[in-house]
């Protein structure tokens, strides 16, 4: 049998540096679709650390700095060497007062009182890392991920990249990452810049497995540590029998991908198992994995992606899935903490 635990694991390049094997994600905290109250968010990070989490993940991005200050507020009583804390560079926040009347067009139920604005140049990244540690109130940022850089490589390569080795050369920071939706670009600045870990959103999952082309092979080759986000492919799996408005990739999923998802589900079901549990099995098994983060809003959240990440799951449903063709044959057995 498989499953899950809390235990921590080094980055294999910065080894001060540790992460839980479940990370909490506080996107939700900024209001994500819809507003959160802030005994709500504290009494999910609350939960979290009862329950052993350790690493906690934002970005100014996220609710246009309300996640990094709710985030913030709840971790600062907690002794500061007993948890890792990541943000994100290159969307600097910028004042908008012609548009503090409106709502967030970017999905967050907040006041667009301030902009976002593309910047990972070496002074945009110093002052976004700057800013965030006046939002969250902490004296240190552990982790520091090149946000989205999907459209910004050479800068994000050539000025980001160099801006935080700096820093971390200089121990302002302990690590330095690139986070994406992708695996194509991130592959890149495994292979090419000298990140020492990278957050992949939904290219490695239940459902698709296209990083093992590219990044997860790169990032065991190097040493880089792999973050998985996007476990459930932003909702397709994350219900034991995906409806029929699941969304994927955060719009509406296709007929054959929920068709694809109901079959994984049914095999599950059939080995005594849910689908977001092997969802989760599945990800956090891969060598090169160091954490899965999953966005949580609530106490009640924290608790089932507990129970499913507790859940047993039997061996033979990886066999069983990649005999349908609902998983890939390259999904082999890589060592005895790779359950596909």
């Amino acid at each position: 049998m498989t499953g899950t635990g809390m235990g921590a694991r080094a980055l294999p390049r910065r080894p001060a540096v540790c992460l839980t094997s479940l990370g909490f994600g506080a996107a939700q905290g900024g209001n994500l679709y819809h507003a959160t109250s802030d005994e709500t968010f504290h009494a999910a990070v609350e939960t979290a650390w009862d329950a052993g989490i350790r690493y906690f993940d934002t970005a100014p991005h996220y609710g246009l700095g309300l996640s990094e200050r709710r985030l913030g507020a709840a971790l600062r009583a907690r002794p500061r060497d007993a948890f890792t804390l990541s943000t994100k560079v290159g969307r600097l926040l910028v004042p908008s007062p012609q548009t503090a009347h409106q709502r967030d067009p970017e999905g967050f139920d907040v006041p667009a009182a301030l902009r976002r604005e593309w910047d990972f140049s070496r002074d945009g990244v110093r002052r976004s890392l700057e800013a965030s540690l006046q939002r969250t109130g902490l004296d240190r940022i552990d982790i520091v991920y090149l946000h989205d850089p999907d459209e910004h490589w050479e800068q994000a390569a050539t000025q980001a990249v160099p801006a935080l080795v700096e820093l971390r050369d200089e121990g302002v920071i302990g690590a330095v990452g690139a986070g994406m939706n992708q695996s194509a670009l991130l592959t890149r600045f495994v292979r090419e810049t000298d990140v020492d870990l990278v957050m992949c959103a939904g290219r490695y999952t239940l459902l698709e497995q296209g990083a093992l082309d590219d990044l997860l092979p790169a990032a065991e080759e190097r040493g880089v540590g792999v973050v998985i986000a996007g476990v459930y492919n932003s909702g397709l799996l994350a219900q034991n029998r995906p409806p029929a408005d699941a969304t994927y990739n955060y719009r509406p999923a296709p007929a054959e991908l929920i068709d694809r998802a109901r079959r994984i589900a049914a095999l599950c079901e059939a080995h005594g198992v849910t689908l977001p549990a092997a969802a989760l099995a599945f990800v956090q098994a891969h060598p090169a994995v160091v954490s899965t983060v999953v966005g949580l809003r609530t106490a009640e959240q924290v608790h089932e992606t507990l129970r499913r990440a507790g859940a047993p799951v039997p061996d033979e449903l990886w066999p069983a899935l990649r005999a349908a063709g609902l998983l890939r044959p390259s999904c082999a057995p890589l060592n005895d903490r790779n359950i596909a």
